[in-house]
């Protein structure tokens, strides 16, 4: 099936406080850091991204153990996909494992930037975290 090539996919790195957000582009190749919102202004937030960008599909990490169990926070993440189901009926939501993202996230900006401030700043990691599972996402369809 080809891609809509007048659409994008966005990633969400749902947190209990703070969402990063990712954004593709129209080719759904590559994967950039949007915005980091407070989790309580995110449904308002993506009806503004996604009327204003065009969004065809969401991915939402999977937050996994290391051992491979749900983290208890999957539950909130279960009730939000519910909510955007309802509130955006047309948008395909679609799931990947999250596991390791904070981590390499950390390790990105740990390379790129020598700041302590910017490095510790955790929205900075939140939008990171979420352009890599978007990008898990699009790695995988692509084959």
């Amino acid at each position: 099936m080809l891609n809509n090539p007048l659409t994008k996919y966005i990633g969400i790195d749902y947190g209990k406080k703070r969402t990063g957000i990712s954004i593709s582009d129209y080719d759904k190749i590559i994967s950039f850091p949007l915005e980091t919102v407070e989790t309580i202004n995110l449904l308002n937030y993506l009806k503004d991204l996604i009327k204003k960008e065009k969004i065809e599909k969401i991915i939402i990490g999977k937050p996994l153990k290391l051992n491979s169990k749900i983290h208890a926070l999957e539950n909130e993440i279960v009730d939000f996909i519910e909510l955007i189901n309802r509130t955006f009926p047309n948008i395909s939501i679609h799931r990947v494992d999250e596991r390791f993202t904070s981590k390499i996230s950390n390790k990105i900006l740990n390379q790129l930037e020598t700041k302590k401030k910017i490095r510790m700043d955790k929205s900075i990691i939140d939008k990171i975290s979420a352009s890599l599972i978007l990008e898990s996402y699009l790695i995988k369809t692509a084959k």
